[in-house]
């Protein structure tokens, strides 16, 4: 066999570890789950072997994903390219952000939203003086 591993194997590998990673998840606990060994555990994320369909639900499901989160961007549709949450569930700082948001109070939820609104909102006058 090749010393080289499909860049799209390697790729789907990378994000199971990313999003087992920011769960703090062990490869051990993960491969109990997906009924393989760590060590299987450790050549998927390589991308050293292919991910069955069946087995990345396993895994997909353990990680509170869905299977088709850790295609990127070769399962992206044209619909949803555009997509924010798309995109943002396809970054490690989307999934964090998005674990952190998910263990928050209702309270705290909504500031955090309140202050993310304000500074994504165009500073005040801004409207008034590209009009002018």
């Amino acid at each position: 066999m090749s010393d080289t591993y499909d860049p799209f194997d390697v790729a789907l590998g990378a994000r199971i570890r990313k999003r087992r990673e920011i769960q703090k998840i062990t490869q051990a606990q993960l491969a109990v789950a997906a009924q393989v060994t760590f060590q299987q555990i450790q050549k998927y994320e390589r991308g050293q072997n292919r991910v069955s369909a069946a087995r990345l639900a396993l895994i997909a499901g353990f990680l509170q994903s869905h299977p088709a989160d850790f295609y990127g961007d070769a399962a992206a549709s044209a619909e949803d390219a555009g997509d924010a949450l798309t995109q943002l569930r396809r970054t490690h700082d989307g999934l964090e952000l998005a674990d952190s948001f998910l263990k928050m109070s209702e309270d705290h939820r909504q500031s955090l939203i309140n202050i993310v609104r304000a500074m994504t909102s165009p500073p005040i006058g801004a409207q008034h003086l590209a009009a002018a």
